[in-house]
C-alpha cells in the first residue's frame, strides 16, 4: 500500500518528479565525472611509463610528486656513467617540455629509444628524419585535426609532423633530444634518465646502486613510479573532489527538502484524510521518506548515465588533453551519499506532515 501511495504521488506530479531527480542526478554526475577524470588520466599516465620499456627511471631532487614536470636538471653525461654500472643494459635520457596545463613534448634519443622499447608503430607516415620532425600520437592527431607533412608550432617552434603513431609509449609528443634541448637552452642536460637492467632479478640492485652512486638524484624502479600515479599524488585532487561532494550533498538536501515540503503543503487535505483514517505518524513519515529515497535512487541512475555521457563527449572532443574512465568503484558511493542527502532533506517536511492536526488537514482549502 505504501509503495503503491508513493508511486501515484510521483505520477501525478512528474514535472516536479522529474526536475528533482535531475537536479540530483547533476551533482552525482560531477563527483562522477572528476573521480573518473582523475582515474583514466592517472592509468593512460601509468600505461605510458610502462611502455618505456625502462626498470628505473632517475630523476631531479626537486620533483615532488610523480605527476609533476621534472626540471631539466640532470647532466647529461650521467646518462654515459649510468650505461657503464654493472647490470645495466642500457640508459636513455630524456628531456621535457609543457606544451598545454596536462600535456607534455618529449625529446627522445631515437636509437636507444627503439632499443629499449621496438620503437614505435606508426597509423600513418614514418620515423623523425629533421631537426624539426615530430611524431604526435593518435589521439593528439584526431583531437587537432593533423596530417603527415602538416606544420603545427608548438613552443613557438614550427613542427612537420612526419608520422602519427599508436597511443602508449612514454611520448604523447615526441621530436629529437637535440632539438629540444636547444631550443629550451638546456643544452647536455636532461630531465630523466630511463634505464633497462640486464635481468628483472637484479632491477632492485642496480637501483640501490644507482642511488648510492647519485644521492642527489630520485631513482625509483618503475613499480615505485607506477604505483605513485594516484590521487594522494596529485595536489588539492582529493580535497577538491570532498568540496564538489559537499556541494551535491547541499544541493541533494535542498532539493528534496523544496520538493518534500511542496508535497506536504499540496497534499495537507490528503494527509488529513489518511490520519481520519487511522494512518499512524510513523505511516505518514514513511511515506514522504520513501518518496524522497525514490527521488534519491533516481537522481544516482541519472547522474551515472549523464556519466557514460561525459565519457563520450570527452572522447569525441579532447581525447589527448583527457581521459575519462568509468568510476564504478564510486557508485556505492555516490548512491549511499545521495539517499543520504535525500532522506535528511525529507526528514523535515515528512515530520511536519506526520504531526499535522487531522481536523486543521481536513478543513485546508
Amino acid at each position: 500500500m505504501t509503495g503503491k501511495l508513493v508511486l501515484e504521488n510521483l505520477k501525478n506530479r512528474p514535472l516536479r518528479s522529474l526536475l528533482s531527480i535531475l537536479l540530483i542526478g547533476v551533482p552525482v554526475t560531477l563527483i562522477l565525472t572528476l573521480v573518473g577524470l582523475t582515474q583514466g588520466m592517472l592509468s593512460e599516465a601509468q600505461n605510458r611509463q610502462r611502455g618505456a620499456g625502462a626498470d628505473i627511471v632517475i630523476r631531479g631532487s626537486t620533483v615532488q610528486a610523480v605527476t609533476s614536470t621534472s626540471t631539466t636538471t640532470i647532466p647529461a653525461r650521467m646518462v654515459d656513467k649510468v650505461q657503464e654500472q654493472p647490470h645495466v643494459k642500457l640508459a636513455m635520457g630524456v628531456i621535457n617540455d609543457r606544451v598545454e596545463l596536462i600535456l607534455g613534448l618529449t625529446g627522445l634519443d631515437m636509437a636507444k629509444f627503439n632499443r629499449m622499447t621496438g620503437g614505435f608503430k606508426f597509423d600513418a607516415g614514418g620515423p623523425l628524419q629533421g631537426p624539426d620532425d615530430i611524431l604526435v600520437d593518435r589521439l593528439y592527431a584526431e583531437q587537432n585535426h593533423l596530417h603527415i607533412g602538416q606544420t603545427i608550432k608548438l613552443i613557438n617552434h614550427d613542427w612537420r609532423v612526419a608520422g602519427v603513431i599508436e597511443p602508449g609509449k612514454l611520448a604523447r609528443l615526441a621530436v629529437r633530444l637535440a632539438t629540444l634541448q636547444d631550443l629550451d637552452a638546456a643544452t647536455g642536460k636532461v630531465a630523466q634518465i630511463y634505464v633497462q637492467a640486464d635481468d628483472p632479478a637484479n632491477i632492485d640492485l642496480v637501483a640501490g646502486e644507482l642511488q648510492r652512486l647519485l644521492p642527489n638524484f630520485k631513482v625509483n624502479t618503475m613499480a615505485e613510479i607506477t604505483a605513485m600515479y594516484n590521487v594522494d599524488q596529485i595536489p588539492a585532487i582529493k580535497p577538491f573532489t570532498v568540496v564538489v561532494a559537499a556541494i551535491g550533498v547541499v544541493i541533494g538536501i535542498t532539493v528534496v527538502w523544496l520538493s518534500m515540503y511542496m508535497v506536504v503543503l499540496q497534499r495537507t487535505r490528503e494527509i488529513g484524510i489518511l490520519k481520519a483514517l487511522g494512518a499512524s505518524k510513523t505511516f505518514i513519515l514513511g511515506i514522504i521518506l520513501i518518496e524522497a529515497a525514490m527521488l534519491g535512487v533516481g537522481g544516482t541512475i541519472l547522474g551515472i548515465v549523464f556519466s557514460y555521457g561525459a565519457q563520450w563527449l570527452i572522447r569525441t572532443l579532447v581525447p589527448a588533453s583527457f581521459q575519462m574512465a568509468i568510476a564504478y568503484g564510486w557508485w556505492p558511493r555516490v548512491a549511499a551519499v545521495t539517499l543520504a542527502a535525500a532522506i535528511l532533506g525529507a526528514l523535515y517536511p515528512g515530520l511536519s506532515a506526520a504531526r499535522q492536526d487531522p481536523i486543521e488537514a481536513l478543513a485546508y482549502e
